[in-house]
């Protein structure tokens, strides 16, 4: 069974543009915090990517915007994994209003399990998705 993580913002001044209006970048800061959230959900929070060195690079990013909100609106970020790869994986998201479930966007990433060869800054190499994250998000084994 494919896990949903679902996070809640409200939609802040520094979130929108002069009009009020969602500015485009904080679809994609929300998408960010999603996928990081579905790695803590699978029992690797930061404090344990860093410690064991790993780490998400993102390869690609897209969104469609389909209706704006606006200052002070709460809006819910829906996010799953849609595809696994050995050591890459995409994620949907699904941005709505929390109040009454209006579809505003639908974005994606595609990120790749890294780990850091001696640590942090030290060059990235790619690694397999461990079978844990995969069973605790409700993807196949590799």
């Amino acid at each position: 069974m494919t896990v949903v993580v679902r996070l809640q913002r409200e939609l802040a001044w520094g979130d929108c543009d002069p009009a009020g209006i969602v500015f485009y970048p904080t679809y994609y800061r929300w998408m960010d915090a999603a996928t990081w959230g579905l790695a803590a959900q699978a029992g690797y929070p930061a404090a344990r990517m860093r410690a064991e060195h790993y780490t998400l690079p993102l390869v690609h990013a897209a969104c469609d915007f389909l209706r704006s909100p606006t200052f002070g609106d709460l809006v819910e970020i829906r996010s799953q994994v849609t595809r696994w790869g050995r050591s890459s994986f995409s994620i949907g998201h699904e941005f709505v209003l929390a109040g009454d479930g209006t579809l505003l966007a639908r974005g994606s990433e595609s990120r790749v399990w890294c780990r850091y060869a001696d640590g942090p800054g030290s060059a990235l190499r790619s690694a397999p998705v461990p079978d844990e994250v995969r069973a605790a998000l409700g993807g196949p084994p590799a």
